[in-house]
């Protein structure tokens, strides 16, 4: 029934039985009240005060407690009279609706009605289109996409009589659980599946937080790594073929996130479930040699190149940075790299790279004049447009590359020419070099790149101690073979007297909590909060019990906030809820609330996040008592 036919519906009936308040009505009914109780549906008229001044007989089929008179009727609808009045009003109008004993009612008004008089409120029985609508957006279909996350190397690792085993329990118990949910699982591949469920299957998947992950990851694979999925569900799309688009987007960021978790994706929001494992190191070094070749060709095809990291560059970033500069020059390409600011972190590599070695380093504003359609832009150590040095560039360039070690965001830099995003590195440094290596058959790097792309491996990989796998120590020692100096790489992680006395002080006074969680405030205002909360987070960790760590300080803008773990507590998750990211036990965020106000909200999600685990836990002990 549309809007348009339940106005002119009860229009008429309203007609017919008179129940305009006129003078005349008022006149010959007893208490001016009486043409109320002649109206075919529940109604009330309310006053200018939102005071219930009477309500028909009919009422009662709405609210099941008698004498609503002199309640406020937004107290007992949750609506105001000032929507009626716009419905009435609008061009299109969209009337409120109410759930009461069990039944479903649109309320209208009349077409007079204003805010200064008395109001008649219909309210019409609408229970059975409701429940039409409800019944057709329950068996409404979703698709999700399922990949075993790094099949090859799975299988790769595995012993002989494994090797059909592992698949073979994965399939079985992904079938069971779509029969569980009446859900249609078909194989399309060795390692990928498609899932096809109503949407309320669906949604008690979600509200169970996906706990299929959790099932797949405890299959005893007898390797170094568990056995772990990707899920990509798509929510809520208005045609099968937008249902698969929002599937494989959302199948792309649980993938790119580093896997062994599950991404719902509709139009409007994106959510995350599970991502307890750390990324697994990729052996095949395959996608590296890929990823070279094509970026040679991008460059040669390009009229100059652009190199930019995120704004307020770390050593990742512009020793990434500076890889890349070194393979556009090595194909006669002119190229700059684009910082604005940059923190006392970076002060004496800076010199060095500016005032030594005349790289070229140049202003977004310069950048933006010299740029044009035909320039290529390589972006280091982010995929996320926002926090690059110049946003704007990517709107004026057809080609964008994007060289990153962060787990994909959802706001991520839409549709590169070239995308290299790989969770498990310790840092795109290594990336980098990795690129480096296969990009020309002489080396093309001097001693000063190799310490700055060394510097930038050290520090994300906070001296070789986190996210740090066979690759990493590969590309450190290329990096060493090609001149880098370890004493001068230390050299450029010297800091100021002041800045050591801040960090010493944040330390000193941590709080450390029962849940084995450090927490760190460093005092007053430094441009270098960023780099300074890292490492105080970093030397928490050092302290005997604690699983994971917090500091936060101010810089001149924000709060800056980061996060360690030992991989017991997904610091991600917890820094996600403040719009923040990184990896399961490397992460970090920006926000504009004082830095003891965060530290709180901080304290606030992590008893949340331990009471959830504490709850998984015991519902694991119970299921293996069974």
């Amino acid at each position: 029934m549309s809007t348009q036919y339940v106005r002119k519906d009860i229009a008429d009936d309203v007609k017919t039985e008179a129940v305009k308040i006129t003078p005349e009505v008022q006149k010959e009914a007893p208490d001016g009240m009486a043409f109320m109780d002649r109206i075919p549906f529940p109604a009330c008229l309310v006053g200018p005060d939102d005071s219930v001044k009477y309500a028909n007989q009919l009422m009662s089929s709405v609210f099941t407690y008698k004498n609503i008179e002199d309640t406020n009727f937004f107290a007992l609808t949750g609506v105001r009279r000032s929507e009626l009045i716009d419905a009435v009003e609008g061009p299109d109008p969209v009337f409120p609706k109410i759930e009461r004993n069990d039944s479903f009612f649109e309320l209208h008004t009349d077409s007079d009605a204003t805010t200064d008089g008395d109001m008649v409120v219909y309210f019409y029985d609408v229970t059975e289109r409701e429940e039409l609508r409800i019944h057709y957006n329950e068996e409404r279909i979703c698709l999700a996409y399922i990949s075993i996350d790094n099949y090859d190397e799975l299988m790769s690792s595995i012993t002989e009589d494994s090797k059909m085993a592992v698949p073979t329990e994965v399939d079985r118990i992904l079938r069971k659980w779509a029969e569980k949910y009446n859900g249609s699982l078909e194989s399309t591949s060795e390692d990928t599946y498609v899932f096809t469920l109503f949407r309320r299957d669906a949604e008690q998947i979600i509200d169970t937080k996906f706990e299929i992950l959790d099932r797949i990851r405890n299959i005893e694979a007898k390797i170094d790594f568990p056995v772990s999925i990707s899920i990509g569900m798509g929510f809520d799309g208005e045609t099968m073929e937008e249902e698969a688009e929002l599937a494989e987007a959302a199948l792309e960021l649980a993938m790119g996130r580093g896997g062994d978790q599950a991404v719902v994706k509709d139009r409007d929001r994106t959510k995350y479930y599970g991502g307890k494992l750390q990324s697994m190191e990729k052996n095949n070094k395959g996608k590296s040699r890929i990823i070279a070749h094509a970026l040679r060709q991008l460059i040669k095809d390009s009229g100059n190149v652009l190199i930019m990291g995120h704004k307020w560059p770390d050593m990742d970033s512009f020793g990434s940075a500076i890889g890349a500069y070194k393979i556009a020059r090595y194909y006669d390409k002119e190229a700059e790299i684009v910082i604005d600011e940059y923190n006392e972190a970076l002060q004496e590599i800076m010199y060095y790279a500016h005032e030594r070695e005349n790289y070229p380093v140049i202003s977004s504003e310069k950048a933006l004049e010299i740029c044009d359609r035909n320039t290529l832009v390589i972006v280091v150590d982010t995929h996320r447009p926002g926090r690059t040095a110049c946003p704007e560039l990517m709107d004026i360039v057809e080609k964008v590359v994007v060289i990153d070690h962060h787990r994909l965001s959802e706001d991520a830099i839409e549709n590169p020419v070239l995308s290299y995003v790989e969770s498990y590195a310790s840092s795109t440094s290594e990336l980098m070099t990795e690129i480096i290596q296969y990009t020309a058959n002489k080396r093309i790097i001097k001693k000063f790149d190799a310490e700055a792309l060394l510097a930038g491996i050290t520090v994300d990989s906070n001296s070789f101690s986190i996210k740090t796998g066979v690759r990493t120590f590969e590309a450190a020692a290329w990096l060493r073979r090609a001149g880098a100096d370890t004493t001068e790489v230390k050299r450029f992680f010297q800091m100021e007297i002041s800045t050591f006395q801040m960090r010493a002080d944040a330390i000193a006074h941590a709080e450390y909590t029962e849940d084995g969680v450090a927490y760190a405030i460093t005092e007053g205002y430094s441009a270098d909060a960023q780099v300074i909360n890292a490492q105080v987070a970093d030397q928490l960790l050092n302290v005997k019990g604690v699983r994971a760590s917090f500091a936060a300080g101010k810089n001149n803008n924000k709060t800056v906030v980061s996060g360690r773990s030992l991989g017991g507590i997904n610091v991600q998750v917890i820094l996600e809820r403040f719009n923040g990211g990184g990896h399961l036990n490397s992460a970090g965020a920006q926000v504009d609330e004082p830095p003891e106000e965060v530290i709180g909200q901080i304290k606030e999600v992590i008893s949340e996040y331990v009471e959830e685990q504490n709850r998984k836990k015991e519902k694991e002990k119970a299921e293996a008592g069974e």
